[in-house]
């Protein structure tokens, strides 16, 4: 037999039985009629075969099988009430959730710090696990309930996906502070005799940089392809290369001293960052609570 295949309501009617020994009185704790729990009850017995409940002086008493089943019942119920109860109430400095999030490198590095910062003062006992899926499974791991959130760059439009814009930032180049190029306001033919590292997930393709100076008729230098950001800046502090890179990372760098940002010589889209949910946890109050926490994080 399928779960699928059996009325869960019935096991409210088990449990109100077996507490009460009456059956007028299980049908007024539940809602329901005396009828209706006495013909709940004979479906009960058809599932267990079983009698379940014998009349006596006493009331209805449970049988055997009743008794070996009633643990698990009322331990099933009270984990479903639970389930119910979380959905509509969540209380962060109780939580012991763990909220699980697709982010890219960069914002790993970016934003990590200060959302695990934030995290243990609103909610000390709860917990981030982080993952970078790929682009194209994000509607899937989010509707699987495999992930709570995810951030990345504007996707295509999917109806059960909900997204928010979060964040742009503009692209600025970056080299060590010992760069002998000396300007910080390079020329285009400055910027184009660079040599330069050009960070994307992809193994092929052209980025926004490339794109707008293919526009012009003009290219680039790149001798450095690579996946990820947090490679890179070692190599910047040893060599004379340069990369454009999200404001946002051009800061992060910067603070970690030995480079400098240069404006670029020519005007770029901003990169986007959205925030994205499946439209099942749109309500579920956990999920509503970290998106504004993710929000507040990213604007404090």
């Amino acid at each position: 037999m399928k779960l699928s295949d059996v009325d869960l309501n019935l096991f409210v009617v088990l449990d109100a039985i077996y507490t009460e020994g009456n059956l007028t009185r299980a049908g007024e704790i539940i809602g329901i009629t005396q009828p209706a729990v006495s013909n709940s009850l004979s479906r009960l017995r058809t599932l267990f075969d079983d009698p379940l409940f014998v009349r006596t002086a006493d009331g209805m008493t449970p049988t055997p099988v009743a008794q070996n089943i009633i643990g698990s019942v009322r331990q099933s119920l009270e984990l479903m009430r639970s389930s119910i109860q979380d959905s509509e109430q969540f209380n962060p400095s109780e939580s012991t959730k763990r909220f699980r999030v697709s982010l890219n490198d960069l914002s790993q590095a970016i934003w990590l710090p200060h959302l695990v910062q934030k995290l243990q003062e609103q909610a000390p006992r709860a917990a981030i696990e982080c993952y970078q899926v790929r682009r194209r499974e994000l509607a899937m791991e989010l509707a699987a309930g495999n992930l709570d959130i995810a951030l990345d760059i504007p996707l295509q439009p999917d109806p059960q996906i909900k997204q928010l814009a979060l964040r742009h930032s503009p692209y600025v180049c970056v080299v060590r502070s010992e760069h002998p190029l000396k300007s910080d306001h390079p020329t285009m033919e400055e910027y184009l005799e660079l040599e330069h590292i050009h960070i994307s997930s992809r193994r092929g393709g052209l980025g926004t940089m490339d794109l707008a100076l293919g526009k012009l008729g003009l290219k680039r230098n790149i001798v450095l392809r690579t996946q990820h950001y947090l490679s890179t800046p070692i190599v910047i502090a040893n060599s004379d290369l340069a990369m454009t890179v999200p404001m946002s990372f051009a800061n992060f760098l910067l603070a970690l001293g030995n480079v400098r940002i240069l404006q670029l010589p020519i005007d770029t889209p901003d990169i986007e960052t959205n925030l994205y949910w499946h439209e099942s946890t749109d309500k579920d109050q956990a999920n509503v609570w970290f998106r504004q926490f993710i929000i507040d994080a990213h604007l404090s």
